[in-house]
């Protein structure tokens, strides 16, 4: 069977994308190696942005009762010095600060838990076949179709699917990726990561003392500026923690229960459930396309799990090609627009880990190389290097300067929100003028937002609704005419 769009990868952003395609009415083969989501803990913090993606699938709200948060917890953030329970912390990565910019809050769950809303999703669309237990084995393109050769994981079946286009959605190893010769640069830190999974209760009440708080950030100036990471799975006992091990370590030569106390400060008990690696590497392609294949998530990009950039980023990428694949198949998207897809996203994601992610690790290691408690000032220091939380306030992704938008600069992870529109930047919430929410009442096509309808001209031979702003929302956004796109 002949399909639209072809993705290999059925994680968080191959579901997000085949969603994406999926409500345009594209004809999309979905293939995923794993039957269930693997139980893993990652991919948790999801931001304001993301939550809008969820909103444009349907499941928006299918996500928050997945995992909601108990009466009197939080989902925010802390650094501290040295271990775990130092006197010495600061509020971090406190998402709430822009959540008046957006029309959702952000949320935070395990990404197996996202997958299955997504994969929930899946099934209610019947312009998507899922292959789960299925994978890619080899990529054939031609001029006008792409070849995906798949083989059960388990089995014995081969098919050969075919599409007029392939995304590779199949991580950092990606197939796809390899066999379409599309290159990547890589920034390697020659660091090996443990991954440990662990339960305990008793850290679940030594922290109590920092309430409304799920993710803790541990610096110790023998880690030079890399991260000890404690982050809930749950808002009970279940825990997940990744740090920097010797090169050459294994899940028998380490002793990862006093790794985990020096980090925490004190014993305590616990039981680990996981021990898994990872290398600490920065990796972007050369390009997100060649031909009829693109790349997508962490087949496009990947990096440590600093911020919780990775899978918002991936989210975004869905975004970005979906509605661009499906306006040409469907015929009503011009030649550059493909094009565009590459040009918009690989700048995003390489000032993401440059002016954040590595920039975090160079300012982490300065500061502890240069101070000390005890020294003057320490404490007025400390509390000051959130005090502009730029990781939060800055990072707004903008395609100024891209070939279908215009204008000067270049595509970017730094900006700034603002309620004023801006061409090439997030739209902040508004209203239409019969008082329904912009984000909840726009067509997935292009939306133009109007102070006055009466005065435009017939649009109707064109893939653009025209919407009446209200009064209000056109003050605040400093424009009479906005063009939205999808």
């Amino acid at each position: 069977m002949e399909y639209d769009v072809l993705i290999n990868g059925g994680g968080p952003v191959g579901c997000g994308l085949a969603i994406e395609l999926g409500q345009r009415g594209v004809r999309v083969a979905l293939v995923e190696r794993y039957p269930k989501p693997q139980l893993v803990p990652k991919g948790q913090n999801l931001t304001q942005r993301t939550m809008e993606h969820f909103l444009a699938w349907g499941c928006e709200e299918e996500l928050r009762q997945a995992h909601p948060i108990p009466e009197g917890a939080g989902i925010g953030g802390m650094t501290c010095y040295g271990t775990l329970l130092t006197d010495y912390h600061y509020d971090w990565l406190n998402r709430a600060q822009v959540r008046d910019y957006y029309a959702c809050a952000n949320a935070r769950l395990p990404q197996y838990e996202t997958e299955a809303v997504l994969r929930a999703r899946l099934s209610q669309l019947d312009t998507v076949d899922v292959l789960l237990g299925w994978q890619g084995d080899a990529v054939r393109q031609r001029k006008e179709s792409v070849t995906l050769d798949i083989s059960e994981r388990d089995g014995s079946g081969r098919k050969s699917l075919i599409g007029s286009y392939l995304v590779g959605c199949d991580g950092s190893k990606s197939l796809v990726r390899t066999q379409s010769e599309i290159g990547e640069t890589l920034s390697d830190h020659n660091k090996l990561m443990a991954l440990l999974v662990f339960r305990s209760k008793e850290l679940h009440k030594l922290l109590e003392r920092y309430p409304g708080k799920a993710f803790y950030n541990v610096l110790h100036p023998d880690f030079e500026g890399y991260w000890q990471f404690f982050g809930r799975v749950d808002h009970g006992h279940s825990w997940f923690f990744h740090a920097p091990v010797p090169l050459g370590t294994t899940s028998d030569n380490f002793d990862f229960c006093a790794m985990l106390t020096r980090a925490v400060g004190t014993e305590f008990e616990f039981d680990i459930d996981y021990v898994g690696f990872w290398d600490l590497r920065v990796a972007v392609a050369d390009t997100y396309q060649n031909g009829r294949v693109f790349i997508a998530g962490d087949a496009a990009h990947s990096h440590p799990p600093y911020g919780g950039y990775g899978i918002n980023l991936g989210f975004e990428d869905a975004r970005n090609l979906g509605w661009k694949l499906a306006a040409t198949v469907q015929g009503w998207g011009g030649p550059a627009l493909l094009d565009s897809y590459s040009k918009e996203r690989q700048p995003v994601f390489s000032s993401t880990a440059s002016e954040f992610i590595e920039k975090f690790i160079k300012d982490d290691r300065t500061f502890l190389n240069t101070h000390r408690p005890g020294d003057d000032n320490f404490e007025l220091l400390w509390q000051g290097r959130n005090k502009n939380a730029e990781d939060v306030l800055e990072f707004a992704p903008n395609y100024v300067g891209s070939p279908i938008i215009g204008g000067q600069g270049r595509p970017s992870a730094r900006g700034s929100h603002q309620f004023q529109a801006r061409a090439g930047h997030h739209l902040a919430p508004g209203h239409l003028a019969d008082g329904t929410d912009i984000f909840r009442g726009l067509d997935a096509k292009f939306s133009l937002l109007t102070a006055d309808k009466s005065q435009l001209s017939d649009v109707s031979e064109s893939p653009v609704e025209v919407y009446q702003m209200s009064a209000e929302t056109a003050k605040k956004y400093q424009a009479k005419n906005i063009l939205v796109r999808p």
